[in-house]
């Protein structure tokens, strides 16, 4: 009988990756990864699990190596831990007959000028916004909507590329540098221009139509959005949480999910939940971490579950406060040693530490997600307690980074 594996589009070397291949050998699926270059992904060498390089941007191509894997295996199900492979998983899920995403809804979603229409459309709480191509466009919009305002490319991930501008000098800086060459876009240029929605943020984890949990975000200092801590739950009333959750469910409607995973961005500003941002795909790591220690809820297995057709079980089995601290490098320059991760990691309560980064790694800070060189996790029955714990061992990591050379020393 042919073995049942599940094939998965590309990876995530510092995130979700390693998770999507634990939960399938848990499941019984061989897991099987094909990327155009596996060795970006060190947990696959480590883990001795099979890769085969191909061409992920070519749909044929890959069409192709899932026909070839299918004469040796029962391809169970496809899927991928980064959305820039999702909406591809839809279409292969969609030739293979395999249960998967709206491909049509992710890339609609995946372009956030069309996800930011499609909700002013449905009537959802939205920043005010505007879509600009060129310097000018830019900052007429940014004049239009009013300063301060968050400048954004309509297609990206992570942060990438954000930033807060509270002066026209600073919109036109950084219109430079997303125009000038230096931001890499996957497709034409074209610039969100938006409100900066003021007030505690907060992400909703989505699985299915069933708001898993609510989260609250913490962020280092602008004009960046570096995460700097995530709690689970977020401390809510009952009726901010079903406000927030009513919002929430609102996007799947007006932008056509409700298959599988969704992570949604609000900010509670003066007129309440307004949406920030629609990720139709699980959050990355920490998050499904904080989820599990906080309800017992495994959104990966879970999520793996569905894609292969089984019944998923979103049942909660307890309700403790996890949270999650960033390791954020604090210069540029080249990273002499870190450490103290075995003793923070041996107290009680911290579930997990880990570092993104070995000595010798230069660190050029680029405002967004890959400033974070590590993180910390702890959990217990109540938010003091967790609060206590992760500070008690963020205290104990260090590191020292050597600035580089300035232009002219040897």
């Amino acid at each position: 009988m042919a073995k049942r594996a599940l094939i998965l589009i590309e990876g995530n070397p510092r995130g979700t990756g390693l998770l999507f291949v634990q939960a399938a050998e848990r499941l019984g699926l061989h897991p099987i990864t094909l990327s155009a270059d596996p060795t970006r992904y060190d947990y696959l060498a480590a883990e001795r699990n099979e890769a085969i390089r191909v061409d992920t941007d070519n749909l044929d191509a890959l069409i192709r190596e899932c026909s070839r894997l299918r004469a040796t295996y029962d391809i169970a199900g496809i899927t991928s831990a980064t959305e820039s492979f999702y909406a591809t998983v839809g279409k292969l899920c969609r030739y293979f007959g395999l249960p998967g995403p709206n491909p049509a809804s992710i890339e609609r979603c995946c372009d956030k000028s069309a996800q930011r229409r499609l909700l002013a459309d449905a009537g959802v709480p939205i920043p005010a916004y505007r879509v600009a191509a060129t310097a000018t466009d830019v900052e007429s919009s940014a004049a239009e909507i009013g300063l301060p305002v968050i400048l954004k490319p309509a297609v990206g991930l992570g942060s990438k590329g954000v930033r807060l501008c509270r002066s026209f000098d600073e919109v036109a800086e950084h219109t430079t540098y997303l125009l000038g060459g230096k931001h890499i876009w996957r497709s034409s240029p074209k610039i969100l221009v938006e409100e900066f929605a003021q007030g505690p943020y907060y992400a909703a984890e989505i699985m299915g139509n069933e708001v898993i949990g609510i989260g609250a975000g913490d962020f280092g200092p602008p004009p960046h959005f570096v995460y700097r801590e995530f709690t689970f739950p977020a401390l809510l009333s009952d009726d901010e949480h079903k406000r927030i959750a009513d919002v929430a469910l609102s996007c799947l409607q007006a932008l056509g999910l409700g298959w599988g995973p969704t992570s949604i961005e609000l900010r509670w500003t003066k007129l309440g939940p307004v949406v920030i941002e629609v990720n139709p795909r699980l959050a990355g790591t920490p998050t499904p971490q904080l989820v599990h220690l906080a309800y017992g809820v495994d959104l990966i297995t879970e999520h793996t579950k569905l894609v292969i057709g089984d019944e998923w079980n979103l049942r909660r089995t307890h309700s403790h406060t996890a949270a999650g601290r960033f390791l954020v490098a604090d210069r540029d320059g080249t990273l002499d040693w870190i450490g103290g991760d075995s003793r923070a990691a041996a107290i009680s309560g911290v579930a997990e530490v880990k570092f993104y980064v070995e000595p010798k790694t230069p660190i050029v800070r680029k405002g967004d997600y890959r400033d974070n060189i590590g993180y910390v996790i702890a959990a217990s029955p109540n938010l003091a307690r967790t609060e206590a714990v992760l500070q008690q061992a963020v205290d104990l990591i260090d590191w020292s980074i050597t600035p580089f050379p300035a232009l002219g020393e040897q």
